[in-house]
């Protein structure tokens, strides 16, 4: 199967993608099933081909902090240390790429596995501040509108999917499953977006949802 990467401003680099073609290893996971270990050691690199993909952190209180969510095209795990900072589990059921860094670095070369590391850990730095853009958001009601824009503004359809569960949701923005549920009635009874079903909403009204994002 080829993957039209390059139409995708968030894919992998190019040659990385072809690479990971060749000698990938397509791995199917189930909702919730974990893809790498948090401290594992991080000795491959994936690729999410299908699906969606969390990444968490346990806390030392044990709470459950979301990273970042990652889509098909992207690079997860190319860490530019020994080991896995966070976890990685499936959203939904997912295809993943697989391929051993050495294999990788083997056949691209090593400028290019350095590049891609790079281009990785630049993208990773975009995710970061755009997390703490949003968890910086003074009310819930705000950090939910910013959340919901960006992933509409990702997927440019009219009706957009939400991979995520509410849980998820609550936990990459600070705030707790009640809120995120009550926010997200609050601005359907508004008239902002529109929910069909738990994992697909529509926006309604742009202007309304950027000026509660702002």
């Amino acid at each position: 199967m080829t993957l039209d990467y390059a139409a995708d401003s968030h894919a992998a680099p190019l040659a990385i993608a072809e690479v990971m073609e060749r000698l990938g290893v397509k791995m199917n996971f189930a909702k919730d099933e974990e893809i790498f270990a948090q401290d594992e050691d991080a000795d491959l690199v994936h690729m999410v081909v299908s699906g969606a993909v969390r990444t968490t952190r346990l806390l030392s209180d044990g709470r459950r902090q979301v990273g970042a969510f990652y889509y098909p095209g992207d690079l997860i795990g190319l860490e530019t240390g020994a080991v896995h900072r966070f976890s990685a589990e499936a959203i939904c059921p997912s295809i993943v790429l697989v391929v051993r860094r050495s294999a990788l670095r083997a056949f691209a070369g090593e400028g290019q596995l350095d590049r891609a590391i790079w281009e990785a850990a630049r993208r990773e730095l975009e995710r970061t501040q755009e997390h703490l853009l949003v968890l910086g958001r003074k009310t819930a009601c705000e950090k939910v509108a910013s959340f919901l824009m960006s992933l509409a503004q990702r997927e440019s359809a009219e009706r957009v999917q939400l991979p995520m569960s509410r849980q998820d949701m609550a936990d990459y923005l600070g705030l707790t499953i009640e809120t995120v549920s009550r926010m997200l009635t609050q601005l359907q009874g508004a008239s902002v977006v529109e929910f069909d079903g738990s994992r697909k909403f529509r926006v309604k009204r742009w202007e309304a949802l950027e000026e509660m994002a702002a």
